[in-house]
């Protein structure tokens, strides 16, 4: 991991950042969105830099010649883009998106750029059939008034893989602290801004995880690297995610059954329609 150094924005000084104008910004679903007709990506890279990001091991990655976290490109013009193409995808009929599906529309840059609340904007004035926004960040609350005017168009998918702090730095130090991430969830819920917590993908945790969650959301999903890599997996251990679990001794939680010892906990507070497994969580 590279160190983390921040200037008075919260922005790490280590990432560089680009300029990059975009040629288009909606993607056809396929593979794990094929549930959504298109996925919307306000940035390129993603400066949480999580060591289990399966887009590590992506070209977008692989060819960048830069370690992954250490970059991001801030795409230009994006609202003005997406607003003609939003309004040629509505013409040809139902309009869900997955924003996003290669970084958090929410890094740290996002509060000095606004890329993503830019394109909320836009999808306010010309709305989606559904937008599930997926994050990890408690910046998502700057943007209440957007998502709110968005009303059951749009759900918020918060990832909080453990309720345990030092899990969470191990494999993302770079990431949101959870207890930032409880309380952004606890004020959009609060507003009414349908959520979700995203178990994804699965870490350590507490017996207590579920019942930390339980006051927060009613719709829990969970996803492992197995599932949700994309790969079976095999994204993952070339990640090394297995060393990390075995610096900790915790090497049961990289097997492909740990997620039902999750799943279990969780059914003792959540009903089991409340509880989705990797894609179907996703979904619209």
């Amino acid at each position: 991991m590279f160190p983390q150094r921040k200037n008075e924005e919260g922005i790490n000084v280590n990432v560089t950042f680009f300029s990059r104008q975009p040629k288009t910004l909606l993607h056809k679903g396929s593979g794990f969105l094929t549930d959504y007709t298109h996925s919307l990506n306000p940035y390129i890279g993603c400066s949480f830099a999580c060591s289990y990001c399966y887009v590590r091991q992506m070209p977008v990655s692989l060819f960048r010649g830069q370690d992954w976290g250490t970059w991001v490109d801030i795409k230009t013009d994006a609202a003005a883009l997406l607003a003609k193409e939003l309004q040629r995808a509505k013409a040809k009929g139902t309009v869900s998106i997955f924003m996003s599906s290669s970084t958090d529309p929410y890094q740290p840059i996002e509060y000095r750029e606004k890329v993503t609340r830019s394109l909320l904007a836009v999808m306010v004035e010309h709305p989606p059939d559904f937008l599930l926004v997926q994050t990890r960040s408690p910046l998502v609350t700057r943007d209440l008034d957007l998502l709110l005017r968005l009303g059951q168009r749009v759900r918020v998918s918060m990832t909080v893989e453990t309720d345990l702090e030092e899990i969470r730095r191990h494999f993302s130090p770079q990431a949101p602290p959870i207890p930032a991430r409880l309380r952004a969830l606890r004020e959009l819920a609060a507003a009414g801004v349908p959520t979700q917590v995203a178990i994804a993908p699965v870490l350590p945790s507490s017996e207590a995880f579920p019942a930390l969650l339980r006051p927060l959301v009613k719709r829990v999903c969970l996803d492992d690297f197995y599932m949700g890599d994309g790969s079976g997996g095999k994204r993952t251990k070339r990640n090394g995610i297995p060393s990390l679990f075995a610096e900790l001794g915790l090497e049961q939680w990289a097997e492909p059954d740990a997620y039902r010892l999750v799943y279990d906990r969780l059914l003792r507070v959540f009903a089991e329609d409340e509880l989705f497994i990797s894609q179907k969580g996703f979904a619209p």
